[in-house]
Formats: structure tokens, sequence, C-alpha cells
């Protein structure tokens, strides 16, 4: 969001997650998760919530760096706790601080608020005519979303934004599917992600199943589809994509509007194009190796 309203040159550190735009990738890393590396989702997912309840951290900030880069404004998210540094610690840290950084937090739950963020983080960084027109270049790109899929039929769909165990797409997910000329059939709108069981999503009817583990890339997603394929062939799904979920559907910025362009064109193939920049994959039932039983 910072890069996108020209603000590059100023960004000081970033987090160890952030990895667009590329120039983006060799600032200082302000934070670091404590849970090992390489673990499977599952493993992933009761390691969090272990700590969480524990009433530990997930994420820790190098407070002597930041102190160092003597920063004028920390932007920060509350929107989920699994996903950075907490933001009552980043408002300790700032406190004690020298330059005594003005903190922005984020929390948004919808594309609009989403949009809204935009708005008030150019205020706080004194670029409100650009944040007003990235604004507006945003919403006109998802009015002709909406213009290209209006009046087509609207397939039913299942975002999954974790497998094992399996959540279901809330926040704005639901919206994009909307935008896109779809239907979710299961992700609250404006919700927290809600974790289900696969029993839970029997029934639904789904005509497509779009796999989008929070933060991961297209490669893992589609790893993670093979290996629970047969939980979801069993939703009955026609079509199954897996997609980079990380830069176009986990974080709240500017690049949900490619996510919903990439959604529009999935649905709706013969009405929108690719907006060529986020990862999809289209999936099949898994081949098996010669001599293993299918």
């Amino acid at each position: 969001m910072l890069f996108a309203l020209g603000l590059g040159d100023s960004v000081v550190a970033v987090t160890h997650e952030c990895d667009y735009p590329p120039e983006g990738r060799s600032l200082p890393h302000l934070t670091r998760t404590v849970l090992p590396r390489e673990l499977e989702a599952a493993e992933i997912d009761a390691a969090a919530k272990t700590t969480v309840n524990e009433g530990r951290a997930l994420y820790e900030l190098d407070e002597e760096l930041l102190a160092e880069l003597a920063p004028d404004l920390i932007v920060t998210q509350a929107v989920c706790a699994v996903c950075a540094v907490s933001y009552e610690d980043v408002l300790e840290v700032a406190a004690r601080l020298p330059s005594r950084p003005r903190v922005v937090q984020q929390d948004p739950s919808t594309l609009g608020e989403t949009f809204e963020d935009v708005v008030r983080l150019g205020e706080a960084a004194k670029v409100e005519a650009e944040a007003h027109e990235l604004r507006g270049e945003l919403e006109g790109r998802l009015a002709t979303i909406r213009a290209v899929v209006s009046g087509a039929s609207l397939p039913r769909v299942v975002a999954l934004e974790w497998l094992d165990p399996p959540y279901v797409g809330g926040h704005w997910i639901p919206e994009m599917i909307s935008i896109a000329g779809g239907e979710d059939v299961a992700g609250p709108p404006g919700l927290k992600s809600p974790e289900v069981w696969w029993g839970e999503l029997s029934g639904l009817n789904p005509d497509v199943v779009i796999v989008m583990p929070c933060g991961w890339y297209v490669e893992d997603a589609r790893a993670q589809a093979i290996k629970h394929w047969g939980r979801i062939e069993a939703l009955g799904a026609e079509r199954v994509f897996a997609v980079d979920a990380a830069p176009a559907f986990s974080r709240p910025g500017p690049r949900l509007v490619d996510g919903v362009e990439l959604l529009a064109h999935l649905l709706h193939p013969d009405l929108a194009d690719s907006p060529g920049n986020i990862g999809s994959a289209e999936l099949r039932a898994p081949v098996p190796r010669p001599g293993r039983a299918p």
C-alpha cells in the first residue's frame, strides 16, 4: 500500500513476510516468527493456537533496529493475531522509541474498509491526493469487473483458506467472489474466517472450489489440494483451482483487486481476462505413480 501510494523511497523497513514489490524485499526485516520452519499445515495451525492460547507472541519485533531507524510512522495491522506482531506490542515498543513515531493500525473486514485504509494512510503520510486517486482507481477496476460479468450465471463457490484443518473464506473473500460473478456458499462476509470440518461442507454443492491457504503461493496451495484431494473431490465441484493467496487474497491491500480480476477469469473465462500477475492452476485428480494403487 505504501509503495502504491508512491512512498517506496520513504519505507525504511518491512516485515519478514513483505515480498512485494520486489524493491521492498531488500529492506531490513523488523520481525520474525517464533514457529519452527518446515512445519506441516496441521502443525502450523496447532502451534499457532497453542502459542496464542498461552498468551505468548507468535512474532518478535526487533526493537533495537527499529530505534536505530527512527521512523516517523509505523503501519501495522490487527486483522489477525496469527499473521503479524500484535498491535498492542507495536504500541508498547513505539512508546519507548526516542523518535516517538505515530502508529497507524489497519483492521479491515471488507474491500471498502481496505480502501478507507488507503485514504487514512495517505492522510497520515501527507499524500492525501494520491490516496484518493489510488482509491478511485481501485474502485474503478472493480466497477469494470462488475460490468464484465453482469448478467452471467453465478457459479457456487467454496473458498478454502486452510485445509488442515479446513477454514473457509471470511473477511473480504465472499465479497471478492460476489464481485467476480460468483456466489460464496460457505464463507461469512465481513467476519473472521471460520474453522469448519469437512462434513459441514458436504451438501453445499459447489461448482468451483478455490484453494487459497492463507499466506501461501500457488505451488504450496496445489500441494495441499493434492494431499487432501479425496476431501475436495467429495464436495462435487466441477472445477478446482489453486491460487497465489498471499499477494491477492490474504493481505488487505491494493492487490486484492488483482485477486478479484483473477476470480472473474476463473469463474467466467469467456468473459474476463486474467490479470496475468497472480498465479493460479486448475487441478485434476492426482495420477497414481506406476505400481501404486490410485
